[in-house]
């Protein structure tokens, strides 16, 4: 994120703001962010007794305010980082007066998770005055491949689309998790080389053959045998297949054909446009597009909402997953 790296130069380049109130959905950047300024604004020697982390559950605001309003000892500056800073919401308001006249010394970091502050309140007027409000927003999952390729590529390593799906398919928009896997791949790849589908079957678990995105392309193929073995592998291992993704990411590519179908243009420039995918899986629907006419795509995305309905227990409390995918599967190709 560009903020992100605003931030990071701003404190690189000594403009060091007495306020940071990191606040968000995505734990991630707020995670990020707190831990540079602490590694990074005071010396090894001058932590000891400049350095505080306090926790929103054990303490209340006054007791921070009281903590910020010390004078370093022997540093120019002290940083206070209160992490879980989301448990303080009830009595966040009272930092107000503090905020609007904060102690110069202090680098003061609220890391406030899973929520945002009002802002219509006086408080985040008077912190975009006198200090840093940050909000990290959660990713939606159709925005996490180019998120990956952007992390992977200023790491020097590349990543193949296919890749890129099982990963985002395998851990949905978390991103510190999705963060953790990647690190583990780049202890097994050389710096300069591209992330695989076997790599990541390899190292994460995620079968490169058996998963949503490989079940994706053989119905739109009409491999009806490779399909079900797809679907039988999902049936063995339903703690990792869940039946709602299945049906999510199928109901999203036929979705996308039934936008093909109706383009006048069918560059490979405007495809990708209108669908939002990467080139690399224009193929998938052009072959898709000559199997299912636009009529079949309106009922296959009507037979996905019934099997939607179904997985919910509407008026089939009695079939189990599998079997509802089995029955999808053969309405789909036949």
């Amino acid at each position: 994120m560009s903020k992100v790296t605003e931030i990071v130069g701003d404190i690189e380049a000594g403009l060091v703001k007495p306020i940071y109130f990191l606040m968000g959905e995505e734990p991630y950047y707020i995670d990020k962010i707190s831990e540079y300024i602490e590694k990074s604004i005071l010396t090894e020697s001058e932590k000891g007794f400049n350095q505080m982390v306090m926790y929103g559950r054990n303490v209340s605001i006054e007791e921070v305010i009281s903590n910020a309003k010390r004078y370093p000892m022997m540093a120019d500056k002290q940083v206070i980082i209160v992490r879980e800073a989301q448990e303080l919401s009830r009595s966040i308001e009272n930092l107000l007066s503090y905020v609007e006249n904060p102690q110069p010394t202090t680098v003061l970091v609220f890391c406030y998770k899973y929520k945002t502050l009002d802002k219509r309140k006086k408080l985040v007027k008077a912190i975009s005055k006198h200090g840093q409000l940050f909000e990290s927003k959660k990713l939606y999952e159709n925005q996490v491949g180019d998120w990956i390729r952007r992390v992977l590529s200023g790491k020097k390593y590349e990543i193949n689309p296919k890749a890129t799906q099982m990963l985002v398919e395998f851990l949905g928009n978390d991103l510190s998790k999705i963060s953790n896997e990647l690190d583990k791949l780049m202890l097994v790849a050389p710096q300069g080389s591209e992330i695989t589908p076997k790599l990541i079957e390899d190292n994460i678990g995620i079968s490169k053959d058996f998963n949503n995105f490989e079940l994706q392309k053989m119905i739109g193929e009409k491999k009806v045998v490779k399909a079900n073995q797809i679907i039988n592998y999902f049936g063995q291992n339903q703690k990792s297949h869940s039946i709602i993704m299945t049906i999510s990411i199928l109901n999203s590519f036929f979705t996308k054909l039934l936008v093909y179908h109706g383009l006048s243009n069918k560059t490979r420039d405007s495809v990708e446009k209108a669908l939002k995918i990467s080139s690399f899986f224009i193929q998938d629907y052009q072959t898709a597009a000559k199997n299912y006419p636009m009529r079949k795509v309106s009922q296959v995305i009507g037979l996905l909402r019934e099997a939607d309905l179904k997985s919910k227990g509407v008026g089939a409390s009695a079939l189990q997953p599998i079997d509802i995918l089995k029955e999808l599967l053969f309405k789909i190709l036949h």
